[in-house]
């Protein structure tokens, strides 16, 4: 019985550039765990240490993104131990591609009952990668994550949704995505630093995965369409009757 925990090594999103084509620079960006996984990490740390399990990272990137700094300072934050595959082709793979092999990871490891991961990443923050690994996988999977904690054979998630939050618990193994504010995670003390440098890190080639099923690729990107706005100008004393008016008018209101 064991908890995965996918986490994702990236960019800054504030040393990012955007070109007038669309895309996104990111070659000055400096590497680090997204900003959504930290609370994911803590989540799944806390669910293991109720449910007496082990934590194992898994993530999938660059070599730049799995060498071993990035591996010590995830690791300091409560894992285990991490298992990656960091290869500089996967900066041209599709989500399904990194869902597929984060995926291989998992299965790899074997006896996972839960894999937790962030809602989004800050580079691409498309919200797929949960759905994407369930799916590989053959596992339920919850969005919008703010607890979990083990119930008989399976978990006790819960999950917010339009209008507020409710309760479901598996049978089973499933995968779960976080909200960004399900907890508070803890900042790595020089101790969890020390130990982190002692803790296994297993690195995982392309060959020695079962990577071959159907792919996506993003054939083109552009930028955000521009909307055209009305300009209308309201003035006298009936200006903020008659922008109310407006707004109402416009379903903004």
């Amino acid at each position: 019985m064991t908890i995965a925990v996918a986490y994702k090594v990236a960019a800054n999103p504030q040393d990012a550039r955007v070109e007038p084509d669309g895309r996104i620079d990111w070659s000055r960006g400096k590497l680090g765990i997204s900003d959504y996984d930290p609370a994911a990490i803590q989540v799944a740390r806390e669910a293991a240490d109720v449910s007496g399990t082990e934590l194992v990272g898994v993530s999938v990137g660059t070599v730049a993104a799995t060498a071993a700094k990035e591996k010590k300072n995830v690791l300091a934050r409560g894992l285990d131990r991490v298992m990656t595959l960091g290869d500089d082709k996967t900066s041209e793979w599709s989500s399904v591609q990194v869902a597929g092999a984060l995926a291989a990871l998992i299965q790899r490891i074997g006896g996972v009952t839960l894999v937790v991961t962030g809602d989004a990443s800050v580079d691409e923050g498309a919200q797929l990668m949960p759905a994407l690994v369930g799916a590989r996988l053959g596992l339920p999977t919850f969005l919008e994550v703010t607890h979990v904690e083990p119930s008989g054979t399976g978990w006790q998630i819960t999950q917010n949704y339009d209008g507020g939050s409710r309760v479901v618990r598996t049978d089973g193994a499933a995968v779960i995505a976080t909200t960004p504010d399900a907890t508070t995670p803890k900042a790595p003390g020089m101790k969890d630093i020390l130990k982190a440098a002692k803790k296994p890190m297993e690195d995982v080639k392309c060959s020695e995965l079962d990577l071959s099923r159907a792919t996506v690729n993003v054939v083109s990107r552009g930028p955000a369409p521009v909307k055209e706005r009305k300009h209308q100008v309201f003035s006298g004393d009936g200006a903020a009757a008659q922008l109310v008016a407006a707004l109402r008018d416009a379903s903004v209101i």
